[in-house]
């Protein structure tokens, strides 16, 4: 059987098409060099394994000898996976949109020039065969070629002007007399409130995405006012209705816990049926925030499931955690997860099912291409159930047995790389729900994943981005060392390791050194020592994963109180400078800068416990019980090692202390909890 160069890397979108009749390559020098030597364009083809339509243009096209064959012949056909190379599908969606004036996406097709890969022409999906508005793609390859041939002079031109728009998208210096301040916030408030949904929750339209930066803003929002004599409840209940209407869709898998991409309808009820781990990452952080904020029970509940499905089918034996699972089964998308009513009734009792049905929307018409999508429709609390039967137990059991049934099917294939950007969301999310809902087992699920990425993705004192099948590759980017900084400080808050402090200002050390504007203010997405491409890429606004010069600034806004290091407070200001007109003009797509916004401006708290391991984390677990975002409580034991001078000269004397700091002023030592919880709650965090 024909394999091209694709066999021999180790991306599962790659592999996917390494049987493929086309003449691929990965992007690199081979590739690069080929396309010079035959003066041919380059044919970039950028999406992941998880991409419905990707898959769908691979069936059409890709797997097609005749379009395989003119795609040899006229062009250097490369293949990206946008999750190992995010910085080549940040710069060519943007250079695509700034081309064809029309939004991106997966897959991409671009059309790029030999000499400089600089794309001249592009879009995502091609149809093999004309048709909705679109020309095949056999026709769009050939025009392109012939173009290539006959107007150098234009595509010189055009990519000249290419190259200026993407420098001029890139955010100068902020004044040198800007002064931080909160002015930014109370718009972002009302942007959240102009594209809330108040019957379904959720921020915009279909399709509908969960946007997990703007909830936290809204619960941080109504948490900054709940002492003021009229506290913001409207925001508290935008965070809530929200998560509340998405737990109880179908963008939620009622079965086995985790959420999908997105809804495409605006009631949550059909997903596009792909799970990505930076989602859920993201969500369980989230739910496991609001369970405390609120004390909801449905949210502890929530957190608790997609911990347990991130832990029972995405982590690998090695303890890091997979990327994605497709949309698709069988050929089809979504057929996992959807039911025919005759399958549901083979399998439970008649009680069972008369409880089911109305909780999950059995009783109405089919919602999926003649099938059943299960969706939260009738609350358990209203469906009737014969005297002394639980619905709640019998809708459980019910459950398992549907689960268990579906566990069977033939399931959606699984891209089984790790991604160090990826686990640091997911770490993330786990230290939090393992302290807030008191599961230790999640906890060693985070603190496993953080040793795979020490042990199997940082060498020589850098990162790495990608791993699989023993096989670890790509410099890191911005968003690998920034979230997994973030990842650790949430971490160490649950479980002290002074290890893990260490890394994680060694991480923030490299960001610092190596990917920093010092000038301007901000991070590249890519170090200073990165493969040289066509533009270095610095932005601030969130997309899928939360916009990585946020995230930088919160944690070194965080490590530098912690350690009292006023040059990572400067990092952090210069970053927030560089993205305060754009918190201001379009706080939408700002949310986790202003996150970090709201960190600088607050100054943070930090509660340092020193005393026994047990005893240490008995205070931490009394005074935790709150939420407040811009505190931070660390159990560090008496006997702690490799401690920080700022950590060190806190010790634990003759029993527990604690030292609270705000800003840079820390109080006198206190030896009472009673004490220390009173002073807390005085602390408008």
């Amino acid at each position: 059987m024909h394999r091209n160069r694709l066999a021999a890397e180790t991306s599962p979108y790659l592999l996917q098409h390494a049987e493929n009749p086309v003449d691929w390559y990965p992007w690199g020098e081979e590739a690069l060099h080929a396309a010079k030597r035959e003066n041919k364009p380059i044919l970039l083809s950028i999406g992941y394994s998880a991409c419905h339509w990707c898959h769908v243009m691979a069936h059409e096209s890709f797997e097609d000898p005749a379009t395989a064959a003119l795609m040899n012949r006229l062009f250097i056909n490369i293949k990206v996976d946008r999750e190992e190379r995010p910085d080549l599908d940040k710069i060519y969606q943007l250079a695509q949109q700034l081309i064809t004036q029309r939004p991106g996406g997966w897959p991409l097709t671009l059309f790029l020039a030999p000499q400089d890969q600089k794309p001249f022409f592009g879009g995502t999906y091609f149809p093999r065969a004309q048709g909705h508005g679109m020309p095949a793609f056999s026709e769009i390859l050939r025009r392109v070629a012939d173009y290539f041939g006959g107007h150098n002079q234009e595509i010189e031109e055009q990519n000249a002007e290419l190259a200026l728009a993407l420098e001029r998208l890139v955010p100068g210096k902020a004044p040198d007399d800007l002064i931080l301040d909160g002015t930014a916030l109370p718009g972002a408030r009302e942007a959240l409130e102009r594209s809330f949904d108040p019957r379904f929750g959720g921020f915009g339209a279909a399709p509908k995405f969960p946007h997990p930066g703007s909830i936290e803003r809204a619960l941080r929002h109504w948490h900054a006012t709940s002492k003021d004599t009229s506290p913001d409840l409207k925001a508290l209940y935008m965070a809530t209705l929200t998560l509340t209407r998405m737990a109880e869709g179908g963008v939620y898998d009622q079965l086995g816990g985790g959420f999908s991409r997105y809804s495409v309808d605006g009631y949550w009820m059909i997903p596009h049926f792909e799970k990505m781990l930076y989602d859920n990452g993201q969500l369980l952080f989230v739910y496991a925030q609001a369970a405390l904020a609120s004390g909801e029970v449905l949210f502890a509940r929530i957190a608790g499931d997609m911990a347990d499905w991130a832990l029972r089918d995405m982590r690998s034996p090695e303890g890091g955690f997979y990327s994605s699972l497709d949309a698709d089964s069988e050929g089809h998308e979504g057929k996992f997860y959807v039911w025919s009513l005759a399958e549901v009734r083979s399998l439970l009792t008649p009680l069972e099912y008369s409880l089911v049905a109305p909780r999950f929307g059995l009783d109405k018409p089919a919602n999926f291409e003649g099938f059943w999508h299960l969706h939260g429709c009738e609350a358990v609390e209203s469906i009737a159930a014969p005297a002394g039967v639980s619905a709640t137990a019998e809708i459980d059991s019910a459950r398992a047995k549907l689960l268990a049934a579906r566990n069977l099917r033939i399931w959606p294939a699984r891209d089984e790389k790790i991604l160090t950007s990826w686990n640091a969301l997911m770490i993330k999310g786990l230290a939090t729900a393992g302290r807030v809902l008191n599961r230790p087992d999640l906890t060693d699920a985070a603190t496993a994943a953080v040793d795979f990425l020490r042990h199997k993705l940082w060498r020589d004192g850098r990162l790495l981005a990608s791993y699989k099948d023993g096989r670890a590759h790509l410099a890191a980017y911005l968003d690998d060392y920034a979230f997994l900084a973030d990842a650790l400080l949430e971490l160490l808050q649950t479980r002290w390791r002074s290890s893990d402090l260490l890394l994680a200002r060694a991480l923030l050390d490299v960001l610092l050194s190596q990917f920093e504007d010092a000038d301007a203010g901000g991070f590249y997405f890519t170090a200073s020592d990165h493969e040289r491409l066509i533009h270095r890429s610095k932005t601030f606004g969130d997309d899928s994963v939360p916009a990585g010069n946020a995230v930088a600034a919160s944690a070194l806004i965080r490590m530098g109180y912690l350690l009292g290091e006023p040059g990572y407070l400067e990092a952090a200001e210069r970053t927030l400078k560089a993205a305060a007109a754009m918190m201001l003009e379009y706080p939408q797509a700002h949310m986790s800068s202003l996150n970090a916004l709201a960190d600088f401006l607050a100054s943070m708290q930090i509660v340092i416990i020193r005393g026994s391991a047990a005893e240490a984390q008995i205070w931490c677990r009394e005074l935790g019980g709150l939420y407040a975002p811009t505190r931070m409580i660390f159990a560090i034991p008496g006997d702690a090692a490799d401690l920080p001078l700022a950590l060190a000269g806190k010790p634990a004397g003759s029993g527990t202390t604690a030292y609270v700091c705000t800003g840079m002023t820390c109080s006198a030592p206190v030896t009472d909890l009673r004490i220390l919880a009173r002073g807390l709650t005085q602390f408008a965090s």
